[in-house]
């Protein structure tokens, strides 16, 4: 057996046995299987590694029937609560009940009530029905208002930076006729001619009666910052809880060791994992081609080590410089010693590099050392070491001595590479899997690093292009390009000269299949086709907007409406969670847009109209049960619910979990409210900008909130995960909620004139129909997942270090495939491929398959039904037009008046 095998087998089995997942052994392999049985009992060898330090043995799987992981349902701010609330049939059909008849009662004494007048009950041309009081909603379609003029309403300007101002204690009055324009905006987005995507949305403080607050449940203890902290970036782990959870700057995973694993280092472990460390869960039977439910990478493995010999338990890590796309992680000899290791982490860097000032370095592995060969000097200045694992990879040292003086590092041992006292300078490590051709881009990029990185991007047309530069640092800089590596995403989307300048260095990255490494500063990314004609109407890829529906289905929508816009929308919207909330204000604004507009009638909605703006001027005044806070710690607006005691509440918004999902709706109600009713606008705005700076704000300037607190423009994504501590990193659970944020701030730049915002959100959309794809949404095709996951169609929570096809709220298909679903919006055929919606039917929902939607209960089967109205809208029309039609089908989120809206667009009626 040679020392490769070896080295594989051992590793593998003290990974199982060590995490107590033997149960996963008949899952491995046959070939790994009968390797790990036929050496099970040979005596540990010097190239075993031990996986996971055993202090962070209780985050691992739990060995039951069905494996869950702790970390993913206990400890990441997550509840089982499912993504929408129940609501009593009743009450959900009847509406009034005695909540609503109490605020009547009150309406004189409320200083926030509408000053409008409500229409009467019996409007003119209207029948009155007999048995309810209400206008027959067949009769109603007859007399509907029909728009007059299609020219666009002026809308308020664009927000300025101001002080601090009360926001009106009253709300604008509803204007007479609130018929809109199919595209409501100032400006046309088919004439944008190099709109730059990142102008700041507002640059001045919350509003005053956000309460700032100075005591938030995770103080910063270890982020040596004052500016505002982007809390769910991929270095999250330098500064969180023990500090030794892994940073996946990809391809490569730096942690700090912290005196843990074989090594017992307190230098900075380097890690790549190759495929066959991987470990796989059990295979789901019940859909077809058998996939397993999820994979995880190990975390503990020790490839390098960046470590100096005066490190020890006095030791101390501090974050420095935290930006979009890069820290600074400095481990220093002791507190407040100058003696320290820099480590400048950038997403995407060709090298670790360690910046050694005044110390003796230390290079470890706890693989172990084969072979270290000095390979003299590609450049001036610059030595060169090649070094060989014992699990047959190559790895590439560079130093770079501030004397210049050639540093003779020597092999101490097969754990130790040692270098000379009092070294101040530059030593970097990189994987070499290309050989000699590998080596020739390695050495022509040595000595140089990035320091930084931004983003930026502009919109022309239904073009979009965006370019990621870095700042670098280093030995001869002007003259030395970098190396960087791009995910598959952004080598899709290249445009030609960034092409020009890829190599065939390729590294496995953890959870999105192969990076590749570019020479250069920047690179240049082109978006086609961006989706600048969708509104808040029906769109599908190849018809735009449709705003125009047929007779037949105008007459279904005028019928069905007036059942749920006699919910209780106050009861349904003032929740103790900004998340429920959210969801049932874009429920109602969606679903009176919905009458106002596709069903031509604006009478029969003018009331929910009023009961819509009334709610959500609860939220603006900040009168909510849990009300919103300014947090100067972390600097961002977060929910008050989890400074109790208690950060699981709302789904850890406290602690800045899912911000774009829960701020995203209410950002879309606003924009259809703001349409509808264009003065609303002016006291109400402020409010709505706040929440698009807090989850996705367009500048790095902001002394309020950080750069894009959500969406990650390296990885394509929004992160969902904020101050919670993980090894697995940063995760998504819901692609489609993701989605509906990037089309919120789309809608709401059209609806308030933000030309900036606007063509942000159609870039974010163009990215994530890309990136999605590729990694979340598996067509039969996929080659960034692994083969045997591929058939689970969706990757469930997708972690920076694992991918779970499971849900925080449980494990049901319906669940799993679902929460990548909802909300069905105009977005939602941009980014859900039609060929992937058939293969996913088929396979999950048809009549025959794993879960047939046809016995799916509740709410969710509304939404699998609404979801097949993007590959057959006829049978979801016939789904949601059917008689007696049961409305525990339709989740909190939702109304069936939508979704029969979306399903006639689509070609269903």
């Amino acid at each position: 057996m040679d020392s490769h095998t070896k080295w594989k087998a051992a590793t593998l089995l003290t990974w199982l046995l060590t995490t107590e997942i033997s149960h996963c052994l008949p899952h491995v392999g046959n070939e790994v299987e009968a390797t790990l049985r036929n050496t099970a009992t040979e005596p540990a060898r010097a190239f075993r590694t031990q996986y996971p330090p055993v202090n962070s043995e209780s985050r691992l799987i739990i060995p039951e029937s069905h494996p869950v992981y702790r970390v993913a349902l206990e400890q990441d701010g997550h509840s089982s609560e499912q993504p929408f609330p129940d609501f009593d049939i009743d009450d959900f059909i009847d509406g009034l009940g005695d909540f609503l008849d109490e605020e009547d009662d009150n309406e004189e004494d409320d200083t926030n009530t509408d000053t409008t007048t409500e229409p009467p009950p019996t409007a003119t041309g209207q029948s009155t029905s007999a048995d309810t009081g209400k206008p027959d909603p067949v009769q109603a379609t007859t007399s509907a208002k029909q728009p007059e003029d299609l020219t666009p309403i002026p809308t308020a300007g664009s927000v300025t930076s101001s002080p601090q101002a009360k926001p009106s204690t009253t709300e604008a009055q509803e204007p007479v006729d609130t018929n809109i324009s199919p595209g409501v905006g100032t400006h046309d987005p088919t004439t944008m001619n190099g709109q730059d995507i990142f102008q700041p949305v507002a640059t001045g403080p919350v509003p005053a009666n956000i309460q700032s607050r100075h005591d938030h449940p995770l103080q910063n203890q270890h982020a040596d910052t004052t500016d505002p902290i982007t809390t769910n970036k991929f270095y999250a782990g330098l500064f969180l809880g023990s500090q030794t959870n892994a940073t996946f700057s990809q391809p490569y995973s730096l942690a700090w060791s912290k005196g843990g694993g074989t090594l017992k280092s307190w230098g900075m472990t380097v890690t790549h994992t190759q495929p066959h460390l991987l470990a796989y869960g059990p295979k789901n039977n019940k859909i077809p081609g058998n996939p397993v439910q999820y994979y995880i990478n190990p975390v503990g493995l020790q490839h390098l080590v960046f470590s100096a010999a005066e490190l020890d338990q006095s030791s101390i890590m501090t974050v420095e410089q935290l930006k979009a796309f890069s820290a600074n992680a400095v481990i220093k000899r002791s507190g407040g010693s100058a003696q320290q290791i820099t480590f400048p982490i950038v997403q995407g860097m060709g090298y670790t590099t360690a910046v050694y000032n005044d110390l003796q370095p230390l290079i470890e592995s706890g693989i172990f050392f084969r072979k270290v060969v000095s390979a003299g000097s590609p450049r001036p200045g610059i030595f060169k070491y090649q070094v060989e694992l014992e699990d047959d990879t190559t790895w590439l040292l560079y130093a770079t001595p501030a004397d210049g003086k050639d540093p003779n590092f020597k092999l101490d041992s097969k754990t130790n590479i040692r270098g000379p006292k009092g070294f101040s300078g530059t030593i970097q490590a990189a994987k070499n899997p290309a050989g000699k051709s590998g080596e020739k881009f390695y050495d022509n990029s040595c000595g140089v690093y990035p320091v930084s990185g931004e983003v930026s991007g502009s919109v022309t047309g239904d073009v979009g292009n965006y370019m990621l530069s870095w700042t670098k640092a280093g030995k001869d800089v002007k003259g030395t390009p970098l190396i960087m590596f791009a995910l598959p995403h952004h080598v899709q989307s290249f445009d030609s000269a960034t092409k020009g300048r890829i190599t065939d260095i390729r590294l496995r990255t953890t959870t999105k299949g192969n990076a590749t490494a570019v020479i250069g500063e920047s690179w240049t990314m082109v978006e086609e086709n961006l989706p600048i004609d969708m509104g808040f109407a029906p769109w599908s890829t190849t018809q735009g907007s449709i705003h125009d529906l047929s007779a037949t289905a105008q007459h279904a929508i005028i019928q069905a409406a007036p059942t749920e816009l006699k919910q209780n929308i106050s009861g349904q919207t003032a929740l103790n969670s900004m998340y429920y909330s959210g969801k049932a204000l874009s429920k109602f604004a969606t679903l009176v847009y919905t009458v106002n507009q596709l069903g031509n009638n604006v009478d029969i909605a003018a009331d929910a109209f009023r009961q819509l703006k009334k709610a959500f001027n609860l939220f603006v005044q900040n009168k909510q049960e849990n009300p919103l806070a300014y947090d100067t710690v972390w600097k961002g607006v977060v929910s008050t619910a989890g400074y109790n005691g208690d950060l699981n509440q709302d789904f850890g918004n406290t602690a800045y979990n899912d911000h774009h999902f829960h701020y995203g709706y209410f950002i879309q109600a606003a924009a259809i409210i703001g349409a509808l009713d264009p003065s609303w606008l002016t006291a109400n705005k402020e409010w709505v900008n706040m929440l698009v700076r807090d989850a996705g704000n367009s500048v790095a300037n902001d002394a309020h909130f950080p750069f894009s607190r959500s969406f990650d423009w390296y990885n394509g994504h929004s992160w969902a995960k904020g101050l919670f501590e993980s090894f697995d990193g940063k995760d998504q659970e819901s692609t489609s909620e993701d989605t509906m944020f990037a089309y919120s701030i789309k809608m709401w730049g059209q609806t308030t004139g933000d030309a900036s915002m606007e063509a942000r959100g159609n870039m974010m959309l163009g990215i994530l129909g890309r990136s999605l794809n590729n990694y979340f949404l598996m067509e039969d095709d996929n080659v960034n997942q692994p083969s045997n996951f591929i058939a689970n169609k969706v990757t469930g929570i997708l972690f920076e270090n694992k991918v779970d096809h499971t849900t925080y709220f449980g494990a049901n298909l319906e669940y799993v495939q679902g929460i990548h679903m909802l909300p069905l919006m105009p977005h939602s055929p941009f980014t859900r491929r039609k060929e992937f919606v058939r293969q996913e039917w088929q396979a999950m929902f048809a009549e025959n398959a794993a879960t047939p939607a046809s016995k799916v209960k509740d709410g969710w089967k509304g939404v699998l039904y609404a979801n097949l109205a993007l590959i057959d809208p006829k049978a979801s029309w016939e789904f949601f037009t059917q008689p007696n039609f049961d409305y525990s089908w339709i989740d909190g989120g939702a109304s069936r008046t939508w979704y029969m809206a979306f399903a006639a667009g689509l070609g269903g009626a």
